[in-house]
This record gives C-alpha cells, sequence and structure tokens, in this order.
C-alpha cells in the first residue's frame, strides 16, 4: 500500500447491486479506510436489503446517489450499456470512478468516458479513474509479464490461447432479462466474460494491426449474441496471435503458448513452464548446417509466488489509496480498457464483414451494425429467475 492518512476515510457509493455487485460489498464493508454512504439499484427491494444489511443509504435513481449521498467515488457494476452514462454523470460532478469491465460495449462509448474523464481533470487534476481488471493482480499473469517485459523470450513470434473455460448453461442465460442480448448486454462471450483475457491479451502482447474474426452466434444456446469465437491477430513486430474461447465447451481448456526466440514459453494448470533455447533460433536457423537439426532447449518451471493478495479488493485498495493521495498506482487506468475493446468490436466487425480488417478501424461501423442489431432483433428471451449464481464459479485463471 502507499502512505496515505491512515486515518482518513473516503466516502464510497455502488451503483449495480447484482452478482458483482455483491462481490464489491462485501469486500468494501471490511475497508477501514472506506466509508458506504449509499448503494444504488433500479430494484428498489436490492436497494432496500443492501442498505439495511450494511447500514447504508438506498437509492434507486444513480443521479440521487451522486447528487445527494455525499460521497467522494462511485462502483460503477451495472449492465454494459450503462457504465457510460453512470461515469459520465458522475465525471461532470468530479467524483472518482472505478468501473466493472467492461468500459463500454463500443469503441464509441469508451472514447465518450475518457473524454470526459479528461475534461473533469482540467477542474479536478487528481481526479482516480480505474477500471475493474483484477486478473492483472493473479501472480502467473504478473509474472509473465515480467518474463516479456524482461525480454527472456526475445523477438516474439507467436501467441496462442485457448481459453473455453468460460463454460456457461442455458439456466445462466435465462437467469436475467438483459444476458445474451444485443440490447441489453451489447455481446457475448467476448463483451461478458472475456474482457479480462482481451486487456491480458494487449497488456502483455499489445495490440495487433490486423485482426480476423469468426464468430458464431448462439451455436450452443438460445441466445442472440456469440458464444464461439476463433481470432487471429497479426502483428506489425511479426507476431501472430490466436484467441479461441467459448462457453459451450466442457471440460474447458485454458492454455496459453507464447513462442519466442529464445523458446516458448506455456502457461497452463496454474503453472509456467519455460522451454528455454540455449541460442537464438533465428541464428541457429541461419547458421546451422543440419538441414533437421532443433535448437538445444531446456524444461524449468518457472517460480511464482501465489501468497501475494489478488483479486478485485486489491484493485480497490489502490484506487482508494490513489484517492487518499498514497504512492499506490492504479492496477488498471480506466482508458486502458479501451484496447480490450478494440479487440472485441474488432473481431465482431471482421466477422460481420466476413474479411480481415485494420486497426484502428471504423468504430462508427461497428456501432451502426450494433443499432441495426438492436432494432432488428426479433428474438424473445426466456427468463428463469430462480437460477443459481456464485460469482466465485466465474472467476478462472
Amino acid at each position: 500500500m502507499g502512505t496515505s492518512n491512515g486515518n482518513a476515510k473516503v466516502k464510497v457509493g455502488l451503483v449495480g447491486l447484482g452478482n458483482i455487485g455483491k462481490t464489491h460489498m462485501s469486500y468494501l464493508s471490511q475497508m477501514d479506510n472506506v466509508e458506504v454512504v449509499g448503494v444504488c439499484d433500479v430494484v428498489r427491494e436490492s436497494a432496500d436489503a443492501f442498505a439495511e444489511r450494511y447500514g447504508t443509504t438506498p437509492y434507486y435513481e444513480h443521479i440521487d446517489l451522486l447528487e445527494h449521498s455525499g460521497l467522494d467515488a462511485v462502483i460503477v457494476a451495472v449492465p454494459h450499456y450503462s457504465h457510460v452514462t453512470v461515469a459520465m454523470d458522475a465525471f461532470a460532478r468530479g467524483i472518482h470512478v472505478l468501473c466493472e469491465k467492461p468500459l463500454a460495449v463500443h469503441v464509441n462509448d469508451a472514447k465518450k468516458m475518457i473524454a470526459a474523464c479528461e475534461e473533469a481533470k482540467r477542474n479536478k487534476p487528481d481526479l482516480q479513474f480505474g477500471i475493474m481488471f483484477q486478473e492483472r493482480t493473479y501472480p502467473f499473469y504478473r509474472k509473465l509479464k515480467d518474463l516479456l517485459d524482461h525480454g527472456d523470450l526475445g523477438r516474439l513470434t507467436r501467441v496462442t490461447w485457448i481459453n473455453t473455460t468460460w463454460f456457461r448453461t442455458q439456466a445462466y442465460y435465462d437467469s436475467g432479462s438483459w444476458r445474451a442480448t444485443w440490447a441489453g448486454e451489447g455481446g457475448g462471450i467476448l463483451t461478458n466474460q472475456c474482457p479480462h483475457n482481451l486487456d491480458m491479451y494487449q497488456w502483455l502482447f499489445g495490440l495487433p494491426a490486423r485482426i480476423s474474426g469468426f464468430a458464431h452466434i448462439g451455436k450452443y444456446h438460445n441466445i442472440e449474441v456469440e458464444d464461439e469465437v476463433t481470432a487471429y491477430f497479426e502483428h506489425d513486430n511479426g507476431m501472430i496471435g490466436h484467441f479461441i474461447v467459448t462457453t459451450g465447451e466442457s471440460p474447458g481448456t485454458n492454455r496459453l503458448e507464447i513462442a519466442g526466440e529464445y523458446g516458448k514459453v506455456v502457461y497452463e494448470d496454474s503453472k509456467i513452464v519455460f522451454y528455454r533455447n540455449r541460442e537464438s533460433m533465428f541464428k541457429f536457423s541461419a547458421e546451422s548446417k543440419q538441414g533437421f537439426a532443433h535448437v538445444e532447449n531446456w524444461y524449468t518451471e518457472i517460480p511464482v509466488d501465489v501468497k501475494t493478495p489478488t483479486g478485485h479488493h486489491v484493485v480497490a485498495e489502490r484506487f482508494i489509496d490513489a484517492i487518499l493521495g498514497g504512492s499506490s498506482e492504479l492496477i488498471a487506468h480506466g482508458p486502458e480498457g479501451l484496447n480490450g475493446l478494440i479487440l472485441a468490436n474488432g473481431i465482431m466487425l471482421s466477422s460481420f464483414k466476413k474479411q480481415m480488417i485494420d486497426v484502428p478501424f471504423d468504430a462508427d461501423e461497428y456501432e451502426g451494425i450494433l443499432q441495426e442489431l438492436i432494432k432488428n432483433s426479433k428474438f424473445v428471451k426466456q427468463t428463469a429467475e430462480n437460477a443459481v449464481l456464485n460469482m466465485s464459479d466465474s472467476f478462472n485463471v
């Protein structure tokens, strides 16, 4: 943690009291430097129940929370489209924002949020804008970042990420009328389950220059959005990437392969293995006199400190400490959420157009397609409000 005043408290409001809202409330109520001054949900019964349980004030419209609770900061945990509205209304009032993933549904909305924050900072330079990318705190991902930043693999040639551990039942999709609809959620696996993976890809490897996306709509479920995606990325440095995800596969796989000049790193089953080349494979390829020779490599299991604190509360602690003037750096700044969104929108745009697209692409074109999908939707959503959802089951590493 940083060096902030240990006696000071940040007044926090929480907007959105669904499944992830419960996760936020559980740790917020345990933080010594936080006072929860209000909770807000359009479902009055939820707001009332949360307020009674945690000894705070219920609100039913986010504007009322922002204007009447006296809060310093707001955590935004509402359905995706509403991230933009709540965050921009908060920025207009000089209120710090910690936003759930994804930053927005499409690139244009994300840019509006970022512009609103920049405008607010003209009057309040210390305004904090964070995004809840808690997977950046996970020790295995942090070790991968360390290996890449240190250059241990040299020039990268290929990244292949198979993450099919997002299995979801029809009951999950039927648990809310907004789920897995273009109008309610704005997309499927790329918008709901995979923003963390997409953020991790860009955090580790940067954005590609070109994207080919192949998205299947309602392949395994009765939904109108994508539940299986395969994407191919080309980076300007020559590296290629594969991104394979679905909510229709059980048992699933979470395997990340990173191939480079000095070997291959494989992250799978809570283990990072480095097949370390004794010399550069490019140099070896150019100089070897043997047609079928291979670079000598050594199997090395990379030690990872798994005892470090991880999760949502770590992101929130850094956010609160920054507000209090401490030395903590945010786990992820809000504007960083744009890059993962570029990947998600780019994959879908490529799939809709059935062609490879360049990055950056025409964000207006993607927004236009999305609006047409919403306008022309004939999908009738079946809902079953008694589905059992435990959010801790959804956090996969």
